[in-house]
């Protein structure tokens, strides 16, 4: 009789264990999670505040918030990546910091719109898979034959700016 009390509190006593094991590993899978998109959320916030600057034709504000994302594509840490975040990231990560550095590294206008081509390419394959925490709009413009990505349906043009703000349209919604 003694044994079988024993027993019985043995089972209990493991199963309790087992089940607080599994709630602390649901539990920092959830924040490794959380840690996740954030990283790749401030290369996105960073790469619209280029956009935006774009928009306004301000170089140097431009190349300063191209700094500003210079710095946010070096502080993604690869090892809290998901797998398929990782494997984009490590495709256009050389390619995305080579333009944010051309365009934070001249204040002409027009070099910094050719290479805004590119960071957006490359933003956007990187979002596609990622994802933003927000709803993202990939916009096109035919005279610039270019795409940007925009949190704003509104189509506001960073290639010719106030001389064609309207130009192009919304060609995908990423969510």
């Amino acid at each position: 009789m003694k044994k079988s009390i024993s027993t019985i509190i043995a089972i209990i006593a493991l199963l309790f264990n087992t089940n607080n094991i599994q709630a602390t590993t649901i539990k920092i899978e959830t924040t490794t999670e959380d840690v996740d998109s954030s990283q790749l959320q401030t290369v996105y916030n960073a790469y619209f505040t280029v956009k935006d600057a774009l928009i306004k034709s301000d170089s140097k504000l431009t190349s300063a918030k191209a700094a500003a994302l210079l710095t946010a594509i070096s502080a993604v840490k690869m090892d809290k990546l998901k797998s398929d975040e990782h494997t984009a990231w490590m495709k256009v990560m050389k390619k995305l910091t080579a333009d944010a550095k051309s365009i934070s590294a001249t204040t002409d206008l027009k070099k910094q719109r050719e290479t805004f081509k590119s960071l957006s390419k490359n933003t956007y394959e990187l979002i596609k898979v990622s994802k933003s925490t927000e709803v993202v709009y990939k916009q096109y413009c035919p005279m610039a034959d270019a795409d940007w990505l925009s949190k704003e349906k509104a189509v506001k043009n960073p290639y010719y700016g106030s001389s064609m703000l309207t130009c192009g349209n919304v060609v995908e919604t990423i969510k």
